[in-house]
């Protein structure tokens, strides 16, 4: 009896020093690398890297949407009858959406920024601020009166909380890469590689270089007049790098097919591993009015309900606005976004066309790549603005900055990264498999007639307005008047979804999509950024809490 109790105190000791040892290797491998042996991390130098990381932080006003599969552009009606949106299954990665759309406080806070950064009255920067001014002009109408919300609604504060509007797709992108500065430069002086309230110096000095995270990611070198924070200049990991897990991804303008995934918010259908139905809108019911108990009759979303009403009767007013309302006036979606439907439409990132081609691609689709490569200087280092602002003059004639001061300079890429690749083969990719002679007709197809751009045949002819400025740089516009063209439709226009407060319910369906040339604004457009998602596609790491039912 005592030989047994004694094999078995002494199996149990094997056991448990078995695991305490497995448990001091694991941890202890942690900073050891697998494939040397060597230490990771270690002061004395060498291989550094996060091994402590564990997921991506929400950046802020961020919502994490996770991925999934959904059926995309299956729209109920079609009282337009132009059947552009081919139904098709599509696999969405898991992202970030803006909870509400860009407000006016979001955007005055950036035009601060620029003003102080950039002065209008230092000529080289004169066209800087007022190229990121929304035109307030939208307001106008022939017959109607509308100065107060011209004069008023970018600026004052009864409007802080409504989506901005008067931005045409430009503005919105160049919003979103300042918008990815300054978060990663918070981020930077939180994880201490910054001194605190560094940032702030930018402001206050003219010839300060202003972050950018490109920039500090291939040229940290150039940030030395910033003050290091609780990293020290002898620490192997003075300055973050990607592989830090420190910087956050791009915020950016969402694709078409996350917009409308995040839209559709189909997580609240979902039993198991299907979908019961499909929601019309991104709430539950075919009704645009509530059915609950507690609001009932009440309208979901801000549009115009008919011919003259935009809101209801004085003391009973069905969505609370007349114009734009401020964002949460209405409840969120099952992703919890807010006004993914009404409001105002939103840009979306890509290039227009007609979907009629079920052979796109099943993959985070999305039409307008252009791949670019860092311009490289004569020293061999990249070539990064230092003084001088880089500006384009967009078809309308409004100046706006391409590349501003602490920027990289991008250019296309070439035959060095497309030679025998099998994946892309060109820089510009809005325009594949769309006049191609396998794919799709030239809409000159039957024509003797030879394209004026080298030769080089598209499928769409759409007008050709042109923009010039003679030697005192005054514009001069030509407006292209030809009987002939065919289309509007051009690689400078793009989509935007969801319906506003001047559209009907017909708009409402998060499948509906419709175009406008990338530089023109409306009081009807705004839009929310994105980011995408790097690692997991969950969050969730409990699998039994993910095959209950929703609710």
């Amino acid at each position: 009896m005592k030989k047994q109790l004694i094999k078995v105190v002494l199996s149990c000791a094997v056991v448990a020093g078995g695991f305490t040892s497995c448990k001091n290797s694991s941890s202890s491998s942690k900073n050891v690398s697998r494939a040397t042996g060597w230490k990771v991390n270690a002061k004395e130098g060498g291989f550094q890297y996060n091994t402590g990381f564990k997921e991506q932080e929400t950046a802020p006003g961020l919502v994490f949407i996770e991925g999934g599969t959904f059926t995309k552009g299956k729209v109920q009606d079609d009282v337009m009858h132009d059947w552009n949106n081919t139904p098709s299954s599509q696999h969405v990665q898991s992202f970030y959406m803006d909870e509400t759309e860009v407000t006016n406080v979001m955007y005055l806070e950036y035009l601060d920024y620029l003003k102080s950064v950039y002065p209008p009255e230092d000529p080289r920067y004169a066209n800087v601020y007022k190229g990121a001014l929304p035109d307030t002009l939208v307001w106008r109408n022939r017959l109607g009166f509308n100065e107060t919300m011209t004069n008023n609604y970018l600026r004052h504060p009864a409007y802080a909380e409504y989506p901005v509007v008067g931005v045409n797709w430009v503005q919105a992108v160049q919003f979103s890469e300042w918008r990815t500065d300054r978060v990663n430069e918070s981020m930077l002086e939180r994880e201490g590689y910054f001194a605190k309230d560094e940032k702030y110096k930018t402001l206050n000095d003219g010839e300060r270089l202003p972050f950018n995270t490109q920039t500090y990611t291939n040229r940290n070198d150039l940030y030395g007049d910033y003050e290091s924070g609780k990293k020290k200049k002898d620490s192997a990991n003075v300055y973050a790098t990607r592989s830090t897990g420190v910087i956050l991804p791009e915020y950016r303008l969402p694709t078409e097919t996350e917009w409308e995934y995040a839209a559709q918010a189909l997580v609240g259908s979902r039993e198991y591993n299907n979908y019961r139905g499909r929601k019309k809108y991104p709430w539950e019911g075919d009704y645009t009015r509530n059915g609950k108990r507690v609001g009932r009759g009440d309208q979901l979303a801000n549009f115009k309900q008919g011919k003259g009403d935009y809101g209801g009767i004085a003391g009973w007013s069905d969505d609370g606005a007349d114009i734009t309302a401020q964002t949460k006036s209405y409840k969120p979606n099952d992703l919890g976004l807010y006004d993914m439907a009404g409001n105002v439409a939103e840009w979306v990132s890509d290039v227009y066309r007609p979907i009629v081609d079920d052979e796109i691609s099943d993959f985070n689709y999305y039409r307008g790549n252009v791949y670019l490569k860092t311009a490289i200087g004569k020293d061999g280092k990249v070539n990064v603005l230092r003084d001088s602002v880089l500006y384009d003059t967009l078809p309308n004639g409004k100046i706006v900055p391409v590349n501003l001061p602490g920027e990289i300079k991008m250019v296309a890429v070439d035959d060095n990264e497309t030679y025998l690749r099998t994946n892309f083969s060109s820089s510009d990719n809005r325009g594949y498999r769309d006049g191609e002679p396998g794919s799709s007709r030239f809409y000159d197809r039957f024509s003797d007639d030879e394209e004026e751009d080298n030769n080089k045949k598209k499928m769409y002819d759409s007008p050709k307005h042109k923009v010039e400025r003679d030697s005192l740089g005054n514009v001069i516009r030509q407006y292209d008047k030809s009987n002939n063209r065919t289309s509007l439709i051009n690689d400078e226009v793009r989509v935007y979804k969801g319906g506003s407060w001047r559209d009907r319910a017909y708009w409402l369906d998060p499948a509906q999509r419709r175009y406008l040339p990338q530089y023109m604004a409306t009081d009807y457009i705004g839009f929310r950024c994105a980011m995408s998602r790097v690692g997991s596609k969950s969050k969730t790491k409990n699998k039994t809490v993910r095959n209950k039912k929703s609710k």
